[in-house]
């Protein structure tokens, strides 16, 4: 393996899982290059105030930012140690005050009840999730009733091209795979938003009231 390979594929572990020095970088380069995608995703929502919302994957934190201003109570779930500590550190007061609720956990087993939250947002997570279904039938089993759900994603097939994304594991799935596998776990989509973003497409798709 090359150089510029073994960069490559470094880098891209680091957006799948975070970790250590390196993994504080990239959070910190996501918070700025997803900046528009992750107040999109946020925006749809259409949070009033009152809501428990949750943040799953949240990486460098800007969607947690986010979601505390317009929720009542967020929580945030994300596999990598290092975005704890680092999201723990960012919002120390909040945790404090018992406004944000910090999980270690993965997409496919999030670690909270039935019901629990009436708002969700993922961006940029299920390139590296090998079990769809299972995610969604979590996002669905802990979304209460008449709740939201928003994924974003980049356009699978802009991201395509991309020699490091395709050598480097990341699940690159159709749109209307994405449709069918949430509408399967109950989550049928209400809306599709698609807008530039980063020199790639965006998807936003909600599941939820219209």
């Amino acid at each position: 393996m090359g150089l510029r390979d073994s960069f490559q594929a470094g880098l891209a572990r680091q957006l799948g899982h975070p970790s250590g020095l390196r993994g504080r970088i990239v959070g910190a380069m996501l918070n700025r290059r997803n900046r528009m995608a992750v107040v999109k995703a946020v925006t749809a929502l259409e949070l009033s105030g009152a809501e428990t919302a949750l943040d799953i994957g949240f990486g460098g934190g800007l969607g947690l930012s986010l979601l505390l201003r317009e929720a009542a109570t967020v929580h945030g779930v994300d596999i990598s140690a290092t975005m704890l500590d680092r999201a723990r550190g960012t919002f120390g007061a909040e945790v404090a005050a018992g406004r944000l609720r910090l999980h270690e956990g993965s997409m496919t087993a999030l670690p909270l009840d039935d019901g629990a939250v009436d708002a969700i947002v993922s961006t940029n997570t299920i390139y590296f999730v090998d079990d769809l279904g299972a995610a969604f039938a979590e996002v669905a089993r802990v979304l209460a009733p008449g709740g939201r759900f928003v994924l974003g994603i980049g356009d699978p097939e802009l991201m395509s091209r991309s020699k490091m994304l395709t050598d480097n594991g990341f699940r690159l799935r159709p749109v209307g795979e994405l449709k069918t596998a949430l509408s399967t776990a109950g989550l049928p989509v209400t809306r599709h938003e698609q807008f530039g973003h980063s020199g790639l497409g965006f998807h936003l798709l909600t599941s939820g009231p219209r």
